[in-house]
């Protein structure tokens, strides 16, 4: 019994040529995994390290309870303030507010998707990025309440932030 491969297909001369039962049924499984579409890998979840020096004002007072976080992607911020969390995109002067349920904790950094931020951006107004010295300023106000939020990220003597 002499297997022979061609075209592609293995064949066994056992007298008579003709294929195997194993092997057609693995040369099945094989052609279905290449055939089928692959599902794309969910985006694991992305662990987001505190900004270090940021200051937080919220309506021009700072707020007992925040913590500012960046991740990888420069721009990209995940502001907790007190209980509620809001992703910024700074490119795209976005803000997002994110279901805290999807934010994990993990020590002093925090894990989360962007995948699980909400499609619909939160409506913000005055919109201003400004180079103070050292430290980087972004204001902006949350029209539907109508409060100022002011993010300061401290820069590097490059003038690139410190994240």
């Amino acid at each position: 019994m002499w297997p022979i491969v061609s075209h592609g297909l293995v064949m066994v001369y056992d007298g008579n040529w003709r294929m195997k039962p194993s092997i057609m049924a693995a040369l099945a499984l094989v052609l279905a995994f290449v055939a089928c579409p692959q599902s794309a890998p969910s985006e694991k979840k992305l662990l987001w390290k505190p900004v270090e020096f940021a200051i937080v004002r919220f309506n021009d007072e700072a707020p007992k309870s925040w913590n500012l976080y960046h991740q990888e992607k420069r721009g990209i911020l995940l502001l907790r303030l007190w209980k509620r969390y809001l992703l910024v995109n700074v490119p795209e002067q976005e803000v997002y507010d994110i279901d805290p349920q999807t934010v994990k904790p993990q020590g002093d950094k925090v894990e989360f998707s962007m995948n699980d931020a909400p499609s619909e951006p939160l409506d913000v107004s005055d919109w201003k990025q400004r180079d103070v010295g050292s430290m980087v300023r972004y204001r902006f106000r949350l029209s539907k309440e109508g409060h100022f939020l002011n993010i300061e990220i401290p820069l590097k003597a490059n003038g690139q932030p410190m994240y």
